[in-house]
């Protein structure tokens, strides 16, 4: 009897340390880990009882040491609860909670001398992050990733928002539709975009946003991507599986690992409502806190720029000349003008004075320095200095100019996808810019990348993202990165990585346009990540208004673009269109100059993922409020509810509103402002035109 109490005993240990399960601290989400067959880890994840991710494997394949994908037996589990919080330096909230339940979890492998690596797994109310960990051991010192194993084995043929895989591009349009439908439109999707590299097995990009059948909203990304490739996930169209798929090195590597190390993340943000996806914080939970001793520089930046000029009817030039064949080190002021450069002295003081009299911060000047006149699609290693200007761009002048009229000017950093040369000249580029009196710089990386056989979201460039972040940190200097790897959070460990593009922005709109409903979208994906340099506040969206008889224009009406500066959160803020288009619409206009573009706590009021997002926003530290509505191409009702006011007092609320007549495409300037007198209690219904929005001030009585 006792020898049978005794095996029962032993069976009951090794069913209780085979499956562990933990929950969320609201009790919605559970997650269970288990060894399967063979020593394969496997997690499954399920809300309120409806299945999310059903028994899906984890893993990596190495290259050069045995495979961390099976033979394990379970060394111990520990589980802990975390419930603080923490204060961003900027952002959409002034507190954000940090709770979960953690598991983690040591697997060993008997097989290999005991080779032990760690899965770690915390579970928030609002989703799951799990990472690989490989600590420092006599058996395990350095490897190669050929392929993470990683599974999300979903429950359904899901509607999905998605763009391409693609180890060099996420500027890709939006596609909606069920996970079965992908592989008759992925042709389609693959859209030509400069410098793409579309991954040959059918996969798409992260974040990727799900809807199921059933009503559960899934957003699948990862976070904290530091010395690891970004991951793209590969599609299983029939059994609705997906599988991480990195991006690799010229030579088919996927990473290069040494000991202690871990993985990024990988997230899954799951909720029965809309509004709590983009409400969840978990992304920037799972990043570490900036290791920054001084942040007192770090601060929100609203800007213009010469820039728009450049993609409208050829209205201005970035290059100075029409040279094509031109090196460093040629005498520029030997060059013949080409009469259309954009970034001279007359222009930009122009600018200066017109972001010094309307309330901005700062002026971004593109095409300031030698060299843009053969860049394009050349593959060269050298193409700029950072230092050496135009004959007719006076940097001293300039910035004194800047610094009479309280305005900061924006440097402009095009590496062409030479990373190589942006690295060995950095120090000096950023010394410059400290002499200069440039605080911020707007980095770019069009082009296929040099080292060549890297890619814009491999190991190599990830690690160089983040090398530009700190060493501009050093000389405190903020960094907006335009075509770099998608964002994970990182603006939480690098706080001057203060925004990013990484997505298909405005340029797009003089392009060939973009959808009415992409920017009802982006909030679910690209946004989940952080903060997006968008380039906002078009008001002129025919742009046959500069180029007689052409059909081009921006797909939404004026108010729309009003709506951005709340529905698309950023610290850093560009009032994209030409000066003078502002002056024609000069109440209009009154919006982008009072909104906010930091804030003390946001209110998710309805959303839908491609078809309407409706935002307020409290200002930081002020008794200040904005609501951003926006639709697709369907005309809609908001349905605002002002019980984010404080109670007892009353406001008065500019609402700027499209017109009877307005539409994306027919009388989109067509707008009314009207104030009313609100409260808690008030609320209100809104017309919002088709590809159209709302947008409201909101200031005490």
């Amino acid at each position: 009897m006792r020898t049978l109490l005794f095996t029962l005993l032993i069976i009951s240990c090794s069913v209780t340390i085979q499956a562990q399960v933990i929950t969320s601290p609201n009790g919605n989400l559970s997650l269970k880990f288990e060894l399967a067959a063979n020593g394969i880890p496997t997690y499954q994840l399920s809300f309120k009882q409806k299945p999310v991710i059903k028994p899906s494997t984890l893993g990596i394949e190495t290259v050069d040491v045995a495979s961390f994908s099976g033979g394990f037996t379970i060394g111990k589990s520990e589980q802990k609860t975390v419930n603080d919080a923490w204060n961003p330096i900027m952002g959409e909230q002034k507190t954000i909670r940090n709770n979960y339940n953690q598991l983690l979890v040591t697997l060993i492998q008997k097989a290999e001398k005991d080779r032990f690596i760690q899965i770690r797994f915390r579970l928030f109310n609002d989703g799951l992050g799990f990472r690989y960990e490989f600590p420092k051991q006599e058996n395990l010192k350095y490897f190669i990733i050929k392929e993470e194993n990683t599974q999300f084995n979903l429950a359904g043929d899901h509607k999905t928002f998605w763009i391409p895989g693609d180890y060099d591009t996420n500027e890709y349009a939006y596609t909606t539709s069920k996970l079965s439908e992908i592989p008759g439109l992925m042709k389609k999707a693959t859209i030509d975009v400069h410098a793409q590299y579309p991954i040959k097995t059918l996969a798409i990009q992260t974040p990727s946003m799900m809807k199921s059948a059933d009503g559960l909203y899934i957003n699948i990304h990862e976070a904290a991507l530091i010395n690891y490739p970004a991951m793209s996930l590969n599609l299983d169209a029939v059994n609705f599986k997906l599988s991480s798929h990195l991006t690799p090195d010229g030579l088919g590597n996927k990473g290069y690992m040494q000991t202690d190390t871990h993985t990024p993340w990988r997230t899954i943000v799951v909720s029965d409502k809309a509004t709590e996806i983009l409400a969840s914080k978990l992304i920037l939970n799972l990043n570490e806190p900036t290791a920054y001793k001084d942040v007192s520089w770090i601060k929100p930046v609203k800007y213009i720029g010469v820039w728009w000029e450049y993609f409208v009817a050829g209205k201005s030039s970035w290059a100075y000349s029409s040279e094509n064949n031109v090196k460093m080190g040629d005498d520029f002021s030997k060059l013949k003008p080409n009469g259309r450069h954009g970034a001279t002295n007359e222009n930009v003081k122009k600018h200066i004075d017109f972001a010094s009299a309307n309330g901005f911060d700062a002026v971004l000047v593109e095409g300031w320095n030698v060299g843009w006149e053969d860049w394009f699609g050349n593959w060269k290693e050298n193409v700029f200095d950072y230092v050496t200007p135009y004959p007719d761009f006076n940097v001293k002048e300039l910035n004194s100019y800047a610094k009479l009229k309280g305005v900061k000017i924006m440097m402009h950093h095009e590496t062409s996808g030479s990373a190589t040369n942006y690295e060995r000249r950095l120090d000096t580029a950023f010394k410059f810019m400290v002499e200069n009196g440039y605080n911020a710089v707007k980095t770019g990386y069009v082009g296929k990348i040099i080292p060549r056989g890297e890619h814009h979201d491999s190991q190599w460039m990830v690690n160089h993202y983040i090398h530009v972040a700190e060493k501009a940190a050093e000389h405190k200097i903020m960094v907006n990165s335009h075509e770099a790897v998608r964002p994970t959070g990182l603006n939480r460990t690098y706080p001057n990585w203060i925004a990013q593009e990484s997505a298909r922005g405005t340029e797009f709109e003089a392009m060939g346009g973009l959808a009415p409903e992409h920017a009802t979208i982006l909030p679910f994906t690209r946004l989940m990540g952080g903060p997006m340099d968008y380039t906002p506040g078009i008001f002129q969206t025919d742009l046959s208004y500069y180029n007689p008889g052409g059909n081009q224009r921006v797909n939404t009406t004026l108010v729309k673009q009003l709506a951005y500066y709340v529905t698309m959160y950023s610290p850093l803020q560009m009032a994209a269109d030409l000066p003078e288009n502002y002056l024609r619409f000069p109440d209009a206009f009154q919006f982008i100059k009072d909104v906010a573009v930091d804030w003390d706590d946001t209110y998710i009021l309805e959303a839908e993922p491609g078809d309407y997002i409706t935002i307020a926003r409290k200002a930081k530290n002020k008794n200040e409020w904005f609501v951003g509505g926006i639709t697709d191409e369907n005309t809609r009702e908001a349905n605002l509810n002002f019980n984010f006011l404080p109670t007892g007092k009353k406001y008065i609320a500019t609402i700027y509103a499209d017109g009877k007549d307005a539409s994306w495409n027919k009388m989109p300037q067509s707008y009314t402002v009207k104030k009313l007198t609100v409260n808690s209690k008030t609320r209100l219904k809104q017309r919002l035109a088709a590809g159209g929005g709302v947008a409201i001030s909101i200031r005490l009585l």
